[in-house]
């Protein structure tokens, strides 16, 4: 194979293709290089499918490397381990374009593996890893329907930006990664602060036209290599035996699917199943591919039931459960169901409902992460759990999987825009969504639990949000198409496309598109988003009907204040090996924790442990004045005098001659270590020695006049020990 490159320019930045140079024994590589950033891309194919394999094996795994950066991965054996969460999640954005672009009754198994081997600051890398991937299977003999690209849009100052950088992105308002083809939008994922229909089809109209910029060059590179695709065997069925099947069971499973109620409807057409493989395992007995014949009469089975809903659809305008196409189902909260938590409610839609609970904490709870920008910490996060009872299956009880965590990071999305800064909400935030019944867009479901059980809590949001999912069938070779509001599980399996809108009143927080087309038009796109905003506004009223904004804190959730240090002293509050931040948790009860950036949060139960607490914190910063009274505490005793703490890490002394209005002949007469004192500040050096005097409290007390103070250069002069210094003695007396 020659070595071909491409390029493009693109906002005055190049992007380069390269393949046959790398990788050359995978079925097809390309690196992919734009700035500092270098991406390989390989992709393999097994030559045939496996014996009985009935289903596309697609496998897409996005990986970076500690190196592309410079550094060494964290972790005890200091290689890179299992995908992180981020990983995961690119994964899937790579995995959901590409899939439904290759050929129907294609089954070899295919592995796709995009690396990053060097990384650039100031290049996203979302974008970029899609439109890599659909290089490398274009640069395969692999049959694929491409090429598709990806391009991340942000908007800043109100500029529609492609692909940009980190710093960027931190002052955009939006976060949108797309994929499409020429013609169509192929997958959409990502958030906005709040934005308008327009202003979302403003930016998927922008990102298409980036899009069809970054799909010439990766045609280039394959006549550049001249590869002919492989020949394949698609496992298609025999026409014949599908009308066999067809004029035995379709009126039978289109009676079945007159039930309503969804056990109902899949217990009458796992009957209709039944009863059609027995009678046809009898036709097939004698037939040495039988065991095949079974799985196509499975396999078409499930399309009878497609082609049953759809037809359904198109013909009367009704759905598998009898509503209308524009028809939310039923919908219903509950608050307050756990008494034990900081925030609790049941959001029910249908046959889906979703259990969300939210625990407040306090700085040391957020969570830390590593990506190829270094260490990243989140005061926000929501863990979405998918257990098996909750579709009536027996399965194995395992870590979350990649729809776990592709579902919570949409619902975490769709939240987190209205969630307050930290500035303003000094608590680490976490959302679990346990799904308790699942029939379709469980993860919009967590949205609204999530969003109702934070103003239980007490969490300002900006406002409630609630999600919905859309879907669409579409007729083949004609332009019929139907939009689905709020669709069920059945409308999710047999349809043509998954659309996820979540928002407050005020404008769309989360989007999320998969589709099982080759790709939608933005006029299917506008409808859509406009039918949703219809049914999202329904389930809003539903949920402000319950509650329409922030309680008080729960009183179970810590009690936090804020405070803000210069950083540069932040050693002064730590101390040596942590010992004054440690004495002031002892002494207070209170949880303290500070961040580089110098702010200071203290959490307890109770508010005046944090105020305790926050006093001692501005002790150690105050300038110690003269004539100041403090209620210190005896760290030490010696024979001169007492070292009494008058803050963590500020003690001062208090000499024997000034602890009391007689005579003291041994500062243990008066005082135990521990004791506590209230003195005055008479005196501090230019090194910062504090002279204390209890002295003149009592005189004052007793209405007695107060001692005047000794000139400063005498305290200077003074060693440790209250004596004087030999400089500074009097002569002794002649005899």
């Amino acid at each position: 194979m020659n070595k071909v490159e491409t390029r493009v320019t693109l906002d005055d930045r190049e992007i380069t293709l390269e393949s046959g140079n790398w990788a050359k024994q995978a079925d097809g590589a390309v690196v992919y290089r734009s700035g500092k950033l270098v991406l390989l891309a390989t992709v393999c194919a097994e030559k045939e499918a496996r014996e009985g394999q009935d289903f596309f094996p697609l496998t897409v795994h996005y990986q970076e490397k500690s190196y592309a950066v410079g550094r060494f991965p964290g972790g005890y054996f200091k290689r890179e381990n299992r995908p992180a969460e981020h990983e995961t999640l690119l994964s899937r954005l790579i995995d959901r374009p590409i899939r439904p672009l290759f050929p129907e009754g294609y089954f070899a198994e295919v592995q796709l593996l995009v690396t990053v081997l060097s990384s650039d600051p100031e290049i996203s890398i979302e974008g970029h890893a899609v439109t890599a991937a659909s290089a490398a299977l274009m640069a395969s003999d692999i049959p694929f329907h491409g090429p598709i690209a990806g391009v991340l849009v942000g908007k800043v100052d109100g500029r529609l930006l492609a692909d940009p950088d980190s710093a960027q992105m931190k002052e955009s308002t939006l976060e949108l990664v797309v994929a499409g083809s020429a013609d169509a939008i192929t997958m959409i994922e990502g958030g906005a602060e709040e934005y308008t229909t327009e202003e979302v089809l403003e930016a998927l109209e922008f990102a298409h036209r980036e899009i069809k910029k970054r799909l010439a060059f990766q045609n280039d590179l394959a006549a550049g290599l001249a590869i002919t695709k492989r020949d394949v065997k698609l496992r298609l069925p025999d026409k014949s035996i599908l009308e066999e099947i067809d004029a035995y069971a379709l009126k039978k499973v289109e009676e079945a699917s007159n039930a309503r109620d969804k056990q109902e409807r899949s217990a009458r057409v796992d009957a209709v199943g039944r009863e059609a493989m027995e009678h046809f395992s009898k036709l097939w007995a004698d037939r040495e591919d039988r065991e095949a014949l079974q799985r196509l009469l499975k396999n078409h089975l499930h399309d009878i039931e497609s082609r049953v809903v759809r037809d359904q659809i198109f013909n009367q305008g009704i759905r598998a459960d009898g509503r209308k196409l524009d028809e939310i189902r039923p919908v219903s909260v509950e608050l307050d169901v756990l008494p034990g938590v900081h925030g609790s409610a049941v959001f029910t839609r249908g046959q889906t409902q979703s259990l969300g609970v939210v625990t407040l904490g306090t700085g040391d709870d957020y969570q830390r992460y590593e990506n190829l920008e270094g260490q990243q910490v989140k005061h926000f996060m929501l863990h979405y759990n998918f257990p098996s009872f909750s579709v009536g299956e027996v399965k194995r009880i395992g870590p979350p999987g990649r729809r776990e965590i592709g579902h919570g990071n949409l619902a975490e999305r769709a939240l987190r825009y209205v969630v307050p800064p930290q500035s303003e909400f000094p608590y680490v935030i976490r959302v679990v969504s346990e799904i308790l019944e699942s029939n379709g867009s469980s993860s919009m479901a967590s949205v609204c639990s999530g969003s109702l059980a934070m103003m239980v809590a007490g969490v300002p949001l900006k406002g409630a949000v609630s999600g919905i999912a859309m879907g669409l069938i579409t007729e083949a070779g004609s332009d019929r198409f139907a939009i689905l509001s709020d669709i069920a599980g059945l409308e999710d399996h047999f349809g043509d496309m998954d659309f996820k809108l979540a928002g407050t009143a005020k404008g769309i927080t989360a989007f999320q598109l998969d589709i099982k087309v080759t790709g939608i038009s933005l006029a299917i796109m506008k409808k859509a988003i406009l039918q949703a905003e219809a049914g999202r506004q329904h389930i809003l009223d539903v949920m402000n009907q319950s509650i329409t904004g922030a309680r008080e804190i729960s009183p179970r959730a810590p009690r936090i204040v804020t405070m803000q240090i210069d950083s540069g002293r932040i050693g002064e509050l730590i101390g040596p090996g942590g010992k004054i931040i440690r004495s002031i948790i002892e002494k207070t009860g209170a949880n303290i924790s500070v961040e580089d950036s110098g702010v200071v949060t203290i959490a307890s139960p109770d508010g005046d442990s944090n105020e305790k607490a926050k006093r001692m914190i501005e002790l150690i910063f105050a300038e110690v004045e003269v004539g100041q009274i403090y209620s210190g505490t005896i760290k030490k005793i010696a024979d001169f005098g007492a070292f009494i703490e008058l803050s963590p890490g500020k003690e001062g002394l208090l000499h024997i001659s000034k602890m009391d209005l007689q005579r003291v002949n041994s500062p243990r007469d008066l005082f135990t270590e521990g004791d506590l004192v209230e003195v005055m500040v008479i005196g501090v050096d230019r090194q910062g020695r504090i002279d204390l005097s209890r002295k003149e409290l009592l005189q004052k007390a007793a209405g007695l006049p107060v001692d005047a103070p000794e000139p400063r250069e005498s305290r200077d002069s003074r060693r440790d020990d209250g004596r004087r210094s030999p400089g500074n003695r009097r002569p002794a007396r002649r005899p």
